[in-house]
Parts: C-alpha cells; structure tokens; sequence
C-alpha cells in the first residue's frame, strides 16, 4: 500500500512539474471556475468548431511523395502511409487517428502518438491522450533533452510522434482552454444558466415575505412546495402561500434580460480564437466561409502534421528526398477554377511554361519547352533559342537571322530564305 501511495505521489509532483507557473496561478485563482477541456465542448460553438477542423483534417488522406531525376513529385506506396490512413494496428483507425490528434492539439496544445516500430520497420501507431503523459525535461534551456512518462513507464522523445501549439519551453504546449480560459469560463457559466432557467420553467425569481414567524409544520411545507416549484423539469409551477405570507418578485438584472446577446458575443469570441467565420458556427454555409476555414484554419493544422511526420516517421537518409503532405486537392475543389485562372495568366504572361504548371499540380512534365512571346501566334525555346510560328510555319534563330526555316508547300520540306532586316 505504501509503495502505490509513494508511486502516486510522484506522479502529482511530476504532473505539478509539467504545469507552467502561470498554469498553477491560473487555476488557483480561478478554483472551481477553471473550464477542463470537457467542459469547453459542451459549449457549442466550441464542439461545432473542433470537431469541424477534425473531422475535416480527418478526411483527407496523407501520402508519402519523393522527387524523381526529372524533378517530378512521385506518390510512394509505403506501409507508414497505410498506418496513418487506414489501420493503425492499434483500435484507432485512421480517420479516428487524426481527429483525436486534431481535438487533443487544439484543446489542450499537444498531440501525442506512439511509434511502434522494430529496428527501422514501423509496425503499428498508437495515440495517448496528452492528459496520460507526462514530461520529465532538463534544466539546459538550450541543448534541450526530456523522456517522456505513459502510465509510470518512460520512453524517449523520439519513440513518439508529437506537436505542440504555441509552446514557450518545447516541452508542452498550450491549447484553447488554458490560453482562453476566462471567455470560456464566460459561455459556460452562461450555458449552466440557461440551463437553469429551461429547468425553472422560465418561473420568476424572488422572495418570500411573511407578516409572522413561521413554525413547524408550516415552515417544513413551504419549502417542500418550494422546491416543488423551482425544483426543475418536473416542477408543478404552483404554490399555495399561507395567510401572511406573500412572495415578492425579484428585479430582472441586465444580464438575464441580454441573454440572447452575450450567445451571440460569446460564439463569435470563440469564432475568433478558432479562425473559423462566424456563420459557420451559426450553420449558415457558403463556399467563401468554407474556403476561408481551409485557408486560415485548416491549412495550419496539415502543415503542423506533416512536419511532424517528417520529423518522426523519416529515416535520416529518407529527409532529404522523401516528405510526407495530405493530399488536399479534394479540399480545394472549390478553389479549383481560381487557381486554374491564375494559372492562365501565368502562361500568358510568358513567367510561368506548362511543365511548370503541371509540377505544380504534381502531374507529369510532357516535355513541351516553349514560352508564348505573343496572342499565341509566336513560341519560344529558351533552350534552343528558336522561335516558332505557327501560323506561318516558320522557325527562326535568335542566334544567327540569316537564315530562317520556311516550311514548304511539300510535307516534310523545307527551304532556306535569306532574312533581311
């Protein structure tokens, strides 16, 4: 007994530890007002929001890509892929992977996942929840090492792939319910009252009033049939006040009666701590809302995963050339015409060739090395320094005009024609 109580308390000196000094101030203060991440999501613009950038990041898939010798970006079938898409060998699947990853980053500033792997072989990965871990760092603040503890056991940083949001020390990171605790704490105690009043039947508040002293059994009845009336859903909204006793209502505060606009205050305080548009989490959907949630939202979050998986589930002769990225181009969809008319201008405009743009959109170069000098009338080879026009036939040498190539009125003829400026 005594050595699980010793064990016990190491592990809330090791807990206390991890928390910043700022952390323990915070949640002395505020005592039994500090928002848990539990509470947080039974708010719902918290719950609408998270599990919005989940289960969107959730969907995407994430591939491994390497460049070949023609500077082509390659997918490449990989096992570790299939892990983080599929089955992670561990009761998560991958979407469940991702989402818990996501919920855990955003609410409380980490993720944490465990790598299971043989030698260099990966063979299954398993998520733990940031509340299950514990860090146990140095004190060099530049040569940083720290293990990490699960459950009394201690592992080294590298046997877990792990992110950390708006770190001070690198060690632990900091999400939205320790960074925005008080306007969290503000729609929460404003949902308990709300949920008090659907209780209460929406019955006026006030107080009772009585012209004697009230004795037993009198008093004892009063407040069996007083908490009949307040005493929730299953109240019976009547009373029957003795001869003397008279019930004065209590004035409605400025608060109760703006009810409705601190909602809509705190949804939108939320919108902004989650860069999600506000008509999102009203449920009023557009594709610029949507867009505007990829980019400003979304697109963080898939940069911070794949850095991450770069960083934990490369070899050390694999970071050079391979990487890994979600495969987002089902995402943007939408953004599909805007990127393509932005390509358009590109070739236009002569600062962008096709092969270019092709690289850009990871498909395969077709060889086609010419840049539109005019209203595609003229086409430049840069290499060869040709130019080519197709309308005439004509293909002339920037390097020596004397000579230009004519196509003739015979197929597969040419003759040579003196240039004259």
């Amino acid at each position: 007994m005594g050595i699980w109580q010793n064990f016990k308390k190491k592990l809330v000196e090791q807990e206390l530890r991890d928390m910043s000094f700022e952390e323990l101030l915070l949640r002395a203060n505020l005592g039994a007002d500090y928002i848990t991440s539990d509470k947080a999501m039974q708010i719902s613009a918290v719950a609408m929001g998270v599990n919005l950038l989940a289960s969107t990041v959730s969907m995407i898939p994430i591939k491994l890509y390497t460049e070949d010798k023609e500077h082509r970006v390659v997918e490449v079938d990989d096992a570790r892929a299939n892990l983080l898409n599929d089955d992670t060998g561990d009761i998560y699947t991958g979407f469940e992977l991702k989402s818990a990853m996501i919920r855990d980053y955003i609410l409380n500033g980490e993720f944490n996942i465990y790598i299971n792997k043989i030698k260099n072989e990966i063979k299954s990965l398993h998520y733990v929840h940031s509340s299950r871990v514990s860090i146990n760092y140095g004190i060099d603040s530049i040569f940083k090492k720290y293990d990490i503890f699960v459950d009394g056991k201690k592992y080294r940083d590298f046997d877990f792939i792990r992110a950390l949001r708006n770190s001070d020390d690198g060690y632990r990171g900091k999400g939205i319910v320790d960074e925005n605790n008080q306007i969290l704490s503000v729609a929460y105690n404003t949902l308990l009252y709300e949920n008090k009043q659907a209780k209460t039947g929406g019955t006026k508040k006030g107080f009772l009033q009585s012209d004697t002293r009230l004795e037993e059994p009198a008093l004892t009845q009063l407040k069996e049939d007083w908490q009949k009336m307040y005493g929730g859903t299953n109240s019976t909204g009547t009373i029957i006040l003795n001869n003397g006793v008279k019930f004065q209502e209590a004035t409605e505060t400025s608060q109760e009666m703006q009810l409705n606009e601190r909602k809509l205050t705190n949804a939108n305080e939320i919108s902004k701590i989650l860069n999600i548009p506000i008509n999102l989490l009203e449920g009023k959907y557009s594709d610029d809302a949507y867009l505007n949630t990829i980019k400003i939202a979304v697109s963080p979050l898939l940069e911070v995963i794949s850095r991450s998986l770069n960083k934990y589930l490369l070899l050390e002769k694999e970071k050079d050339t391979y990487f890994f990225a979600f495969d987002d181009k089902e995402l943007l969809k939408g953004d599909t015409l805007k990127r393509y008319q932005a390509y358009n201008l590109a070739l236009k405009a002569g600062f962008m060739q096709i092969d270019e743009v092709r690289y850009q959109e990871n498909l395969p170069n077709i060889g086609f090395e010419y840049i539109k000098l005019g209203l595609d009338s003229v086409l430049y080879n840069p290499k060869t320094k040709e130019i080519y026009t197709p309308n005439t036939d004509k293909t002339s040498d920037l390097k020596s005009t004397s000579n230009i190539k004519k196509g003739s009125d015979k197929k597969g003829e040419n003759k040579n024609i003196d240039f004259k400026q």
